[in-house]
């Protein structure tokens, strides 16, 4: 999710090409409506936006009993006290503006992959793994390494701010 067109677009296309179905949304309102439809793998979200900025999306995330598993990343130019709140909100990794590619993608890819494996763990009865802090706009993305939502993520949704990518499709 970001709020930047051009951001969300690059986000997206790293995303696709790495096999990923990214959904986009231009900011957190729009990424809460997106992620109910689609229920992503990940969530990337971008910290600044319209309407609803990532920390308050990711709050409403975390807090509704349909997505508060779904794996959240920032990708965002946070300060220290965004990063702070982030991580008592439940993110799960932050990735700095400006982003290399390469950082998007393999963060994307780790999200889904243990978010896959929270949901294996829920499925056999085991507890689920504390989280690791993480931020900035929202992707949402679907590929063979899941989906993700947020900014430029294939079979993801994304939406104002910044954005990140993760497993499957956004919802």
């Amino acid at each position: 999710m970001d709020d930047n067109k051009v951001i969300r677009q690059l986000i997206r296309v790293n995303l696709e090409l790495e096999g990923f179905e990214v959904v986009t949304a231009a900011d957190g309102a729009e990424c809460l409506d997106v992620v109910h439809h689609v229920r992503p793998d990940v969530v990337t979200l971008d910290v600044v936006m319209p309407r609803l900025n990532g920390l308050n999306t990711a709050a409403r995330l975390r807090s509704d009993p349909r997505t508060w598993d779904i794996p959240i990343a920032i990708v965002s130019a946070c300060t220290q006290g965004e990063v702070d709140n982030g991580e008592s909100v439940g993110i799960d990794a932050f990735l700095a503006k400006p982003f290399e590619p390469t950082e998007l993608v393999r963060t994307v890819g780790l999200l889904v992959r243990e978010g896959r494996q929270r949901e294996r763990g829920a499925e056999g009865g085991e507890a689920e793994g504390g989280r690791e802090a993480a931020g900035g706009g929202m992707t949402a993305a679907d590929g063979p390494q899941g989906n993700a939502v947020g900014d430029g993520v294939e079979s993801a949704v994304e939406s104002g701010g910044e954005s990140g990518a993760g497993g499957r499709p956004a919802g």
